[in-house]
């Protein structure tokens, strides 16, 4: 059984603060400044570039990759990290369409994370040929996987509500209609019980800043099922993904599985500070996990639902249906949020009305949800949030 008030007390959280945002950014991982100020000082200070071989950094994408790949249920050897979650979710796509050769549709959702539409748009217009990007309604995905799509682009949980969509369904339904599946774990990898093999995905990609505590920028990821492995052809063919990066020939020939997915010089510093923090994941089990992740949430709405009935649920009510976050609608969301965060409640607003909540059970427990639901209520019942200040939009919100 996994022993939460062991993992709490391995981050780094002010003293006061209620951090529900680790879905948008993880807390910092108490050993990961040490780990990465070794990396500096005692790897780039004093072995300089003997490091790619002493340090083993060379190695590093696949190594954690490894590790990635035991949370979100893919088998060993399929999983590389590097570049960020944009690039990966580009890699993905060229290789499906060109493994798809005789459609031209790739089928996303109007849920879906504007990053991921944005890359699929400017595919198929590079592309171009008769290449759309096709989107419907979240609840309409599966009627519309046809005989004319290539792929689907799913995020399996929607970054605003939390949306959870059934993952093994969906694949099953795109594999029987002849497409191919691509699945963007950003708000799934640490957050929920995943089983990529055994829902026999075809590409999946995630980031590693939110859940798993990477830190600001940290590295994405990408998935390739071992059937696909050898003939996915990376679009994005850098030198590292090359079969052989130090022979520089000038003719690109791909790695061997998974390495064909690597591009440019992966982020050491980065890397370093993710490995720290999936020493903290090793102490745990993701089905622990995702029960405590339902308590919480059900903590959390059946609270905020009797304090405050100004909010209204934008959360799927059956937990089987959503992911590790809890989102309430309101039109005065933003200065709501931004009176909670001035309380020590950390949050975060989407747009155009979202009051965004991560429940993050590694380091959040029932004190901190009940604590959470009192100053939210507070905060409404007072219309603390109806303030100049409150309402001034930040660059990031």
């Amino acid at each position: 059984m996994t022993d939460f008030a062991a993992t709490r007390a391995l981050f780094q959280i002010p003293d006061g603060m209620i951090y529900l945002d680790g879905n948008s950014l993880g807390p910092l991982p108490r050993a990961a400044a040490d780990r990465v100020a070794r990396t500096v000082t005692e790897e780039w200070g004093r072995m300089l570039i003997t490091g790619w071989n002493r340090a083993g950094w060379m190695d590093m994408p696949a190594r954690i990759g490894d590790r990635v790949a035991r949370l979100i249920g893919a088998q060993p050897g399929t999983v590389v990290m590097g570049d960020t979650l944009s690039i990966k979710v580009y890699q993905a796509l060229a290789s499906a369409l060109e493994m798809n050769p005789a459609r031209r549709v790739i089928l996303s959702d109007t849920g879906n994370f504007p990053s991921d539409l944005y890359i699929a748009d400017g595919l198929v217009r590079t592309l171009g040929q008769g290449y759309a990007l096709r989107t419907v309604a979240p609840e309409a995905v599966e009627d519309a996987i046809d005989d004319t799509v290539a792929v689907t682009l799913i995020t399996e949980v929607d970054y605003r509500t939390g949306r959870r969509h059934d993952m093994r369904r969906i694949t099953e339904k795109a594999h029987a209609a002849g497409a191919l599946t691509i699945w963007d774990l950003a708000h799934s990898a640490g957050a929920v019980d995943l089983d990529l093999a055994g829902c026999n995905v075809d590409f999946a990609v995630g980031c590693t800043y939110k859940y798993l505590n990477a830190g600001p920028g940290g590295p994405a990821f990408i998935h390739v099922a071992p059937r696909h492995a050898e003939t996915a052809r990376p679009a994005l063919s850098g030198w590292l993904g090359h079969e052989s990066p130090f022979a520089f020939d000038l003719d690109y020939r791909p790695g061997r599985g998974i390495e064909r997915m690597r591009v440019g010089t992966p982020p050491i510093l980065q890397l370093a500070a993710l490995d720290a923090a999936l020493d903290i994941w090793d102490m745990v089990e993701m089905r622990d996990v995702r029960a405590r992740s339902i308590d919480l949430t059900e903590a959390f709405i059946a609270g905020v639902e009797a304090a405050c009935p100004g909010l209204t649920l934008a959360t799927p009510r059956d937990p089987a249906r959503r992911g590790s976050q809890v989102s309430f609608r309101h039109p005065e969301g933003y200065a709501i949020m931004q009176a909670l965060i001035a309380r020590g409640v950390i949050g975060d607003f989407r747009a155009p009305d979202i009051l965004r909540f991560g429940l993050t059970p590694l380091f959040i427990g029932m004190e901190e949800v009940a604590r959470a639901v009192d100053i939210l209520a507070e905060v409404m019942a007072t219309a603390a949030w109806d303030r100049p200040e409150y309402r001034t939009r930040a660059r990031v919100t």
